[in-house]
């Protein structure tokens, strides 16, 4: 294995030393990098140009600078990384950390998002080929792949920003044709993903949607999306929600993972939730409490991993003879009722944070990664970070979800086929143990292909999605550096989208060996 590591970061190395030689010269010869100063009238202009020429090396023919350039990229490997000034006497080092940190914070949250929901209903269009809710799925993901990424995000500014923001402003009530509209459509998802016969399909059809036009009411009639909390005549019902969402977690996990057929794990999972149910309120008035305790994001990761260590500690405490499965069992239940809980403290700020002076009502950003010169807790600039998110998140999230979801489907079904699963299902082993343990983990291996492209291709994607909203990362370095032809900042985004690129291929490869035991690494 580290051989074969070794072997490969060598021959990325050659590559990436390849593609920034030829990168860099077609940037530095594609035009005149002092042309904006040889049009001034500034009395010194003499002085600058010569300025610029030393500074950038431009008496240096562009393949022998490309090596001055090179010289302090490999100061990296000893901590001292120097990739050269802009053509405004900047830093490039000093703007790559600043965009690298949106960039990151931008395509982490929507490839996550992406990831999970693409596999998550590949998997369900693949149990369901053929019906209904397939053939919409299929429908919306080809759209989804089809459409322009910038026209997207125009129209995610219009309907998703600009039109919510004003229906807030006239008080968040929905209309009833609104309300019979969206029913009708969440009854026929319901039914189609459920599936049976026509009796049951019309049976969930009516459950789902008097269950969606009741919370549809009783959102509008409380003025819920203007405060996003649950109260019944003045009574916060928010620990009820929690709860309900916790215990919720804890069914749907054990079923996922083992199963009802053994009663502890289960136990274990509901054991886990009700001691976030009791620690709600406590952490309301300590940890999660900005006049209390001093929130940070490291300290918020730290206690996310103290939460999973938890729940997997129950896990392998009381676990007994299913340790391996309760373990599981208690940190997924964990992290996912400690999300729960981050997600209800956030939507506690939401109508201070909506109302204040510098938001006056329109908390859906449409430009820029934050509010200039807003005030507030933890809780407030954590939520108006992602209301900024919101948007530039969904409109990478479509086009990446989009094929996630298609591949999914299509490697899922191809093993579905194999002669292991109908063997499997010959054996009698249930539908969760085949679909599961079984065929999801082979249908991983392309997916894992797919993963791995496209998170470094996301970021050279979000160029253009960065350009729509105004958000200052690695996109607008990399366009600044083209219209200035200016090649240091430029050749910056090359190299990291470039290091992704190779290092998560060779990640890749990596994991087929652990998701097939049968692949072996030589």
């Amino acid at each position: 294995m580290a051989t074969f590591i070794i072997r490969r970061l060598i021959a990325a190395i050659l590559i990436l030393l390849a593609a920034t030689f030829l990168v860099y010269n077609m940037v530095a010869l594609s035009g005149d990098p002092l042309e904006d100063l040889r049009g001034s009238q500034a009395p010194n202009v003499q002085q600058l140009i010569e300025a610029r020429i030393r500074l950038l090396h431009l008496d240096v023919p562009p393949p022998l600078r490309y090596f001055i350039w090179l010289s302090g990229i490999g100061g990296c490997f000893i901590g001292q990384c120097d990739f050269g000034f802009t053509i405004q006497q900047q830093p490039v080092v000093v703007l790559l950390e600043a965009a690298m940190g949106q960039t990151i914070q931008l395509v982490t949250i929507s490839n996550v998002v992406a990831i999970i929901l693409g596999i998550v209903i590949g998997i369900t269009t693949a149990l369901r080929q053929y019906s209904a809710y397939d053939y919409g799925i299929t429908f919306v993901s080809f759209l989804f792949f089809s459409l322009p990424i910038f026209w997207v995000a125009v129209l995610l500014k219009e309907f998703g920003a600009i039109g919510l923001n004003d229906f807030l402003q006239d008080g968040g009530t929905v209309s009833p044709v609104f309300i019979v509209v969206f029913t009708v459509i969440t009854g026929l998802i319901w039914a189609s993903l459920i599936g049976g016969d026509l009796k049951r399909k019309a049976a969930t059809f009516a459950i789902s949607g008097v269950a969606t036009a009741g919370v549809l009411v009783y959102m509008s009639s409380t003025g819920w999306f203007l405060d996003p909390r649950f109260r019944i005549g003045g009574a916060d019902l928010s620990i009820v929600i929690v709860g309900a969402f916790m215990i919720a977690a804890a069914v749907g996990v054990t079923a996922i993972l083992s199963g009802f057929k053994r009663k502890r794990p289960l136990i274990i999972g509901l054991a886990v939730a009700l001691l976030g149910i009791v620690l709600y309120v406590p952490l309301q008035y300590t940890l999660l409490n900005p006049s209390a305790f001093v929130m940070s994001i490291p300290f918020l990761l730290l206690l996310a991993v103290v939460t999973v260590l938890v729940g997997v500690g129950i896990g392998w405490l009381f676990g007994g003879e299913q340790r391996s499965q309760a373990m599981k069992i208690g940190g997924w239940v964990a992290f996912l009722s400690g999300f729960v809980i981050i997600v209800d403290r956030i939507q506690q700020v939401w109508m201070p944070y909506s109302e204040s002076g510098r938001i006056r009502g329109r908390p859906i950003a449409t430009i820029g990664a934050t509010t200039p010169n807003l005030d507030g807790s933890f809780w407030v600039l954590s939520l108006d970070t992602l209301t900024h998110l919101l948007l530039p998140s969904i409109a990478l999230l479509l086009i990446s979800f989009a094929g996630f979801t298609r591949y999914t489907r299509a490697s899922l079904l191809e093993v579905l086929n194999q002669d292991y699963i109908r063997t499997a299902r010959a054996k009698g082993l249930t539908e969760r143990t085949v679909v599961v343990r079984h065929a999801f983990r082979n249908a991983l291996i392309p997916i894992a292909t797919i993963i791995a492209f496209d998170i470094a291709g996301l970021i050279g994607g979000a160029v253009i999605t960065e350009r729509v909203f105004g958000w200052n990362g690695m996109g607008t370095l990399f366009q600044t550096g083209l219209d200035r032809t200016d090649p240091n900042p430029v050749m910056a985004f090359f190299i990291v989208t470039g290091a992704l690129a190779l290092l998560f291929n060779l990640i890749a490869d990596l994991a087929y060996a652990a998701l097939d035991p049968r692949i072996r690494v030589s």
